[in-house]
């Protein structure tokens, strides 16, 4: 969260494995209830409605305003951040993304869809949250994970932002994104989650938690039997070759480009040595939402510049 002015502006990353902030990350499952649940913990309450957050995954859907999932998930977002700043009211710009493919066609309607409510009240952890939303500010993921090294890209530069759901391609030539390289591939962590589950059930005859196959990724410390962890190192290193593969088949060449590799793909591919020549991974998962507060501050400041100039003409 940054302040500018009298406004907070705060990033959200409407992932589809995870909800992230500048400072947090929470699973992006939403569970709603009519009546108050036993455990309250990551407890929102809204219009009436009792809104379990981070249970479990949000599904893969194509486009985020389909049903009111996202926009719990936002008001969970500014909760968090405002809870860790000590703060229960506030005038709030929000600044999102869209994936690659999609940001155009989806913009406004996205922005339209955080904009549902100018004022509005939740409580969140059994603490009531008054907000002014001010404005919206959409972007693209991925480009705003990487905005502050755009300065370094000089030649001919691929990102790879690979989520939950997606991954996200763009190509950078000497500090500009060459719009019409940008692609978006369904790709993400969660097809090797599932790659990994149905290995294990076709030799073990045996379903296991996805909570360990994410451990096991992301190198959490943990017991697994030898012939399950072969078994799981076998289906992740095909996961990373199939990255690899898709990255070529929009012309990455190892010897001539650099490569950014960012999100949860980057953590999996890092941990696990795929490491393709003059490979950059941001293994930090709230880049693309510090991004976007980065960039939607910029915006806001340049706003009141120009307004300032035209006053001063």
């Amino acid at each position: 969260m940054i302040k500018y002015n009298d406004t907070y502006i705060i990033g959200i990353d409407h992932g589809y494995g995870n909800l992230k902030t500048a400072n947090t990350v929470t699973a992006s499952g939403v569970k709603v209830h009519d009546i108050e649940p036993p455990f309250k913990k990551e407890l929102l309450e809204f219009d009436g409605k009792f809104i379990c957050i981070g249970e479990n995954h949000k599904s893969f859907t194509a486009d985020k305003t389909t049903d009111m999932d996202n926009y719990y998930l936002t008001l969970y977002g500014i909760g968090k951040e405002l809870s860790l700043a000590g703060i229960t009211e506030a005038n709030v710009h929000l600044a999102v993304g869209l994936p690659l493919m999609w940001y155009s066609e989806q913009r406004d309607r996205f922005s339209e869809y955080m904009l549902q409510n100018e004022n509005v009240e939740f409580i969140y952890n059994n603490k009531k949250y008054s907000v002014h939303i001010e404005g919206v500010s959409v972007y693209p993921q991925g480009y705003c994970a990487v905005y502050d090294r755009l300065k370094d890209m000089s030649g001919v530069n691929m990102i790879a932002d690979i989520g939950n759901g997606t991954m996200n391609i763009m190509k950078v030539i000497d500090h500009k994104v060459i719009t019409d390289s940008c692609r978006t591939e369904k790709l993400g962590v969660e097809k090797c989650v599932i790659e990994i589950r149905n290995a294990l059930m076709n030799k073990f005859h045996e379903d296991i938690d996805e909570s360990i196959i994410k451990k096991f990724l992301m190198k959490t410390e943990q017991e697994l039997p030898q012939d399950y962890e072969n078994v799981m190192r076998y289906c992740t290193e095909e996961y990373c070759k199939s990255i690899l593969n898709a990255l070529y088949k929009y012309d990455y060449n190892s010897r001539l480009m650099k490569l950014y590799v960012v999100g949860g793909g980057a953590v999996v591919m890092n941990n696990h040595n795929v490491n393709p020549p003059g490979a950059t991974f941001i293994t930090d998962v709230c880049a693309n939402a510090k991004g976007y507060e980065c960039q939607a501050k910029r915006k806001l400041r340049k706003g009141a510049n120009d307004k300032d100039n035209k006053s001063q003409a």
